[in-house]
């Protein structure tokens, strides 16, 4: 009976993918799957950049060698383009939570070496204004599950963004840095949360790095041992800069 009802349902309501097109399936249609740029090794270990050729373990791109950031590692799962934006706005601002399920599966595959050495999962936070406008935080929303499947300690409260930040799109490298410095917090009842634990911080999109870099230094501070960054998605360049 449940099979029959199914296939009426299909019928009456044919499945469509996560890109609202008709689909024989859940996820993305084929089409719509091959346009997306995903990466895979090899890339920088620093920023998560891809390689044209494989550089060995390890390898950083210039960008990195001349700027150590405070986090660790990045990886992305795909390049923000053509192919991926259209998503990822649909997931951020028009009520799409439940694409953070294709993006949670996206990021455990890219990030996999990062997840197997982190100790706990920490999303980037939303000021409270701003949650209060979009009623849900998108990194949360990919956090919470991709914890869960990896068997690490979630904490969603344990790094707040304790100042209203503008937007950062439009802005320079060094604009996006001014916009959140000093924004995010580890409230003094979660740095035992934090403290000697390696760290992956979930967001959806790395630009410059300027979020994930004020994030990891905050964290860094209420003793965290390393902190590493998984996002769904990176831009190619900023600035003729990686991140």
């Amino acid at each position: 009976m449940r099979h029959r009802l199914h296939a009426l349902l299909d019928l009456l309501f044919p499945p469509r993918d996560f890109a609202e097109r008709p689909s024989q399936g859940p996820g993305l249609a084929a089409d719509a799957f091959l346009k997306v740029s995903f990466l895979d090794d090899p890339v920088c270990d620093g920023c998560g950049i891809p390689f044209e050729f494989n550089q060995g373990i390890g390898a950083l791109c210039p960008a990195c060698m001349a700027r150590p950031r405070a986090f660790a590692r990045a990886r992305a799962a795909c390049l923000y383009d053509e192919g991926s934006r259209d998503l990822i706005l649909r997931f951020k601002h028009a009520d799409r939570p439940d694409l953070a399920k294709l993006f949670q599966q996206w990021i455990s595959r890219a990030a996999r070496d990062l997840i197997a050495d982190a100790d706990a999962v920490v999303p980037v936070p939303l000021h409270p204004l701003r949650l209060l406008s979009r009623r849900y935080n998108q990194a949360a929303e990919i956090a919470r599950p991709l914890a869960r499947q990896a068997g690490l300690v979630y904490l969603p409260d344990s790094l707040r963004r304790h100042r209203a930040t503008a937007s950062q799109g439009g802005r320079s490298g060094s604009g996006r840095r001014r916009n959140v410095a000093g924004a995010f917090v580890v409230p003094p009842g979660h740095q035992r949360q934090i403290k000697g634990r390696r760290i992956l911080l979930i967001d959806d999109v790395l630009t410059t790095g300027a979020t994930a870099e004020a994030c990891a230094k905050a964290l860094l501070r209420a003793g965290a041992r390393a902190v590493d960054v998984a996002v769904v998605a990176r831009v190619r360049t900023v600035e003729n800069h990686p991140i």
